[in-house]
């Protein structure tokens, strides 16, 4: 895998959707994880003036999804998340937070990934399941 060309990969097609809005960046690859990193500010903040879950769940499926992405064949195959869920740990009113996707399960049909979400010292804010299904493209 070479690195740069699937970072470069991944982050243009964040082009025009919800990942570009909320600024996500793809920062990181191996051979079993995948991580992104969204700045923390006023524009995902809920009413508390900390980081919104919506903003959290965001993260958390735009990395496993994308996670999923890497281990199909993306001519004949489609990434869909079917489940997520979240346990939020600890807020977070600024910098950048990192959603680091490792697999747990990965099927011929069915993909579930372990994202955990930190900030820049590694302090765990929240940790996700996403299960994704892969689908014969029509």
């Amino acid at each position: 895998m070479d690195k740069d060309k699937t970072l470069k990969i991944l982050n243009n097609l964040n082009k025009n959707t919800l990942m570009q809005t909320l600024e996500i960046e793809f920062v990181d690859v191996g051979e079993d994880f995948l991580t992104a990193k969204m700045p923390v500010n006023s524009r995902v903040y809920q009413p508390y003036g900390i980081l919104h879950g919506g903003a959290t769940a965001a993260l958390a499926e735009t990395v496993g999804s994308c996670a999923s992405a890497l281990f199909v064949d993306t001519k004949t195959k489609i990434i869909k998340g079917i489940e997520l869920s979240i346990n939020h740990i600890k807020s977070i009113k600024e910098g950048d937070v990192f959603g680091i996707a490792k697999p747990i399960h990965k099927g011929k049909t069915t993909h579930l990934w372990e994202i955990r979400i930190v900030d820049e010292l590694e302090n765990l804010i929240s940790v996700c399941k996403l299960t994704n299904i892969v689908l014969d493209k029509k």
